[in-house]
């Protein structure tokens, strides 16, 4: 087809965001609680550090996307 796997970039958002399989040392989810929930800094400094490489994850989902629709027409 295309070349690229679908069900593996959502993994991959996935996973950066819960912290499961290979970003076990980023859970934006959890951080994010414990930022806004008990105001612990360290958690807002994690947060903000799993929220930039889901900034970067997102950007190569996009231009892969945009890639397979101009490959397509």
């Amino acid at each position: 087809m295309n070349g690229y796997d679908a069900e593996e970039r959502y993994n991959q958002l996935h996973d950066l965001v819960t912290g499961e399989g290979d970003h076990e040392d980023f859970n934006v989810q959890d951080d994010l609680k414990k930022f806004y929930g008990k105001g612990n800094k360290a958690a807002g400094t994690r947060a903000r550090k799993g929220l930039q490489a889901l900034k970067k994850l997102a950007q190569e989902v996009r231009l892969e996307i945009q890639e397979i629709k101009n490959n397509e027409m």
